[in-house]
């Protein structure tokens, strides 16, 4: 189905390609992760990795879907600045989609009223020590965000069409403090640099919708 199909359509559709919400299995293999496009450096196993959660954020709106991002605020200590989903690391006894919903209430300040969990992509591995599960969620319109500065500088939205576009999904590298090269995916929009772990739980999504892995 094409990204630019009716929301409601769209809501549907994308529930039915995602794992089921009690679907979560943290000693299975991730199947995405940070090292997709850096093979070589893949460590950790991971009954070592920390247990976390994102809200994968779909809101309707007048032209289309959208997906809420977040900026990380400048006072973090990891991962200044960047581009990120609402998430944290899983409390004892959390599920992944409660840690998802309380730590979008915590951030953005997005009550889980207006959140309906669509269903789980499958589990990602971060170089920093953590096992991700993306919660896809819908979104009704009508909420008010706030965010906490201690966390977040800024919220925004990016047309899910565009995340969805696989010409959009650029493959850039930086250099290592050891002198080689680390490879990611990034999808720059507007004045939003989307990159890292973000941009690879966004390739996720897409290789789960539509099917397409290109190595």
């Amino acid at each position: 189905m094409s990204p630019d199909a009716p929301p409601g359509e769209l809501r549907d559709w994308i529930a039915g390609r995602l794992d089921p919400l009690d679907a979560h299995h943290p000693g299975r293999a991730a199947a995405h992760s940070d090292y997709d496009l850096n093979p070589e450096l893949r460590r950790g196993e991971l009954a070592s990795l920390r247990a976390a959660a994102v809200l994968v954020p779909l809101v309707e709106r007048e032209h289309g879907l959208n997906v809420i991002l977040t900026r990380r605020s400048d006072a973090l200590r990891s991962h200044t600045g960047q581009i990120a989903f609402p998430g944290g690391g899983c409390d004892p006894g959390e599920t992944p989609v409660e840690t998802a919903l309380r730590e979008a209430w915590e951030e953005i300040g997005l009550e889980s009223s207006f959140a309906r969990p669509l269903g789980l992509l499958s589990g990602y591995q971060t170089v920093t020590g953590f096992y991700v599960t993306p919660v896809v969620g819908w979104i009704e319109p009508g909420f008010t965000l706030k965010a906490n500065p201690d966390e977040v500088a800024d919220v925004f939205e990016a047309p899910f069409e565009f995340l969805m576009n696989p010409a959009n999904h650029q493959r850039q590298s930086r250099e290592t403090p050891g002198g080689g090269r680390r490879y990611f995916y990034a999808m720059p929009y507007e004045q939003w640099f989307i990159w890292g772990a973000t941009a690879g739980m966004l390739r996720g999504l897409y290789e789960r919708l539509y099917g397409e892995a290109v190595a």
